[in-house]
């Protein structure tokens, strides 16, 4: 079948008057390039569920590919199943979501559809809550202002893995024509009101947070949906609501101020930054777009902010956890981040666990999981009853992040007074990363190759203890493509392919014994994460 047939059988069944007319132009100049780029391959449903470019064509997020997603997740649940829809604000999350929920009915299940667009935790919340079988978040989370994604959480609450993935993407794929498919019945959909909302309030207002509540925040949810409901929960826990960035404030899907909707990025904090030092703020909050992840900032005395990174944050959250729980308790982590929280786990006699990248095996590291977090800013805090939300959450997080920066300010201190602390007690963990986005993927094989075939004996002048070749599932987790090396001083690498971009990431650390004092022992950790950046650079030629 030529491309152009191709395309006028889509046209053919596609609902979407946006996306009939962007394909209907293509198909008159036969416009063979933009054709092939949306047809010659397909958005594939994995353990991330759907995420790629709005447009037309089985290669694009649209609402013939949503409903096929949705008639896929019928099929595998059958009549008679509960799934939860959840909606972001971005371009066409509402009208995706419409779609889950009509042929969802159309197959005879039950769907429940969120009050607005929410945050993720809220639908993640929402399924364990309702007692459902599946849930559907409409989000691209942090992804540029054209994507949209299709994310799907199984019946405990957590994000699909293998083989559930597999099988639903199996599934999608036996989809015939969306137009031959029943919708709206005879399956029953469900409006849900704000008593979900404020359920999940509840539910996070009631974790850990300590007695001290004086604190004065400010806050950016980067034109996101985090606003609302983090305002509410800080509101309900009896702290100050905190101080929005009016520009960022108001959900907006063209992210009109920043470059990039992700507060890890360049830029993306400087209109909170601002506002901070206008106001004399305490602590700095921010979540990404569809508020699952959360970035901490510290106001300097002497102006600016520090940023903390993810493994800085995940250490104080989870001492602060362990602190304040009791009983047979885990914490976990993954591979790539920090290994300060197995020496704070080790400390205070609880369980740790380590997994592969993802929260989806983070949920799953073991019984008793009070705190899980990722080096890419993802927390999940629980308390004594366990994890309210088995997914990251960044408005749990954020509210957590507040209640220990008030203790420490009752206390004439801030958490970077904190992280002082355990650099003293368990060594000052630096970590850094280092990403090569390549236009060819064979580069990124070609790199792993050579390493495999020639392993390092030094990086960044420190010698290799040991190396673990994760394919071969060294280290006792399921195989996945990745090299780690143990350096000495207890020193770590990890290299590996991302799982959703062309790039190959390295995660670097090092551990530097506080002999003096913690800025002295910072400074000869950035001299030494340079070192290993410089090494890695050249060694691996990308």
């Amino acid at each position: 079948m030529s491309l152009l047939e191709e395309a006028r059988r889509w046209l053919a069944q596609d609902p979407d008057p946006d996306t009939r007319a962007e394909l209907s132009g293509l198909i008159e100049r036969a416009d063979l390039a933009a054709l092939a780029e949306r047809f010659e391959a397909k958005l594939e449903f994995g353990t991330a569920g759907l995420r790629g470019e709005l447009g037309a064509g089985p290669n694009r997020m649209n609402r013939v590919t949503v409903m096929r997603a949705a008639a896929g997740l019928a099929k595998v649940l059958g009549p008679g199943g509960h799934v939860v829809i959840g909606y972001d604000a971005r371009h066409k999350s509402d009208v995706f979501a419409r779609d889950t929920a009509a042929v969802l009915t159309g197959a005879g299940l039950r769907a429940s559809l969120l009050p607005g667009p929410l945050p993720t935790p809220v639908l993640a919340f929402a399924v364990r809550r309702l007692g459902a079988d599946a849930g559907v978040m409409v989000t691209a989370s942090h992804n540029p202002p054209r994507d949209n994604g299709y994310k799907v959480y199984w019946g405990d609450g957590s994000q699909i893995v293998p083989p559930i993935d597999a099988e639903i993407s199996a599934a999608i794929d036996a989809v015939g024509r969306v137009d031959e498919l029943p919708m709206n019945g005879p399956g029953t959909l469900a409006e849900l009101g704000e008593d979900l909302v404020d359920a999940y309030v509840g539910a996070i207002t009631s974790l850990p947070l300590g007695e001290a509540r004086d604190l004065r925040v400010a806050y950016t949810p980067l034109h996101g949906v985090g606003a609302a409901t983090l305002t509410d929960a800080f509101l309900a826990a009896g702290f100050e609501s905190p101080a929005a960035v009016a520009e960022q404030r108001d959900p907006d899907p063209d992210f009109p101020t920043v470059s990039f909707p992700n507060p890890e990025e360049p830029g993306a904090m400087d209109l909170a930054v601002a506002l901070a030092a206008k106001l004399e703020a305490d602590l700095v909050l921010a979540n990404d777009p569809d508020a699952d992840r959360c970035a901490v900032g510290v106001p300097l005395a002497g102006g600016g902010v520090r940023m903390l990174t993810g493994d800085e944050v995940g250490g104080l959250l989870a001492e602060h956890v362990i602190t304040h729980t009791t009983g047979d308790r885990m914490v976990a982590t993954t591979i790539v981040s920090s290994t300060l929280l197995g020496k704070i786990a080790q400390a205070h006699g609880v369980r740790y666990g380590e997994t592969l990248t993802g929260f989806k095996w983070i949920i799953k590291a073991g019984p008793g999981l009070v705190f899980g977090y990722e080096e890419a800013i993802g927390y999940s805090v629980g308390s004594d009853a366990g994890l309210p939300v088995r997914d990251k959450d960044g408005i749990g997080a954020a509210l957590t992040v507040a209640g220990i920066a008030a203790a420490a300010k009752r206390d004439g201190r801030t958490l970077l007074d904190l992280l002082d602390d355990q650099a003293r007690r368990y060594g000052l963990h630096a970590t850094a990363q280092l990403s090569f986005r390549v236009a060819d993927l064979a580069l990124i094989a070609g790199a792993m190759s050579r390493l495999r075939a020639e392993p390092p004996a030094t990086l960044g002048g420190l010698p290799v203890a040991g190396t673990d070749d994760l394919a071969r599932g060294d280290g006792g987790l399921p195989p996945t493509d990745g090299l780690r090396y143990r350096l000495s001083g207890g020193a770590r690498v990890v290299v590996r392919p991302s799982g959703t971009e062309p790039k190959l990431k390295c995660y670097l650390e090092v551990v530097v014994p506080v002999t003096d004092t913690p800025a002295r022992a910072r400074a000869l950790a950035g001299e030494r994460l340079d070192a290993l950046k410089a090494d890695l650079t050249a060694r691996l030629g990308l």
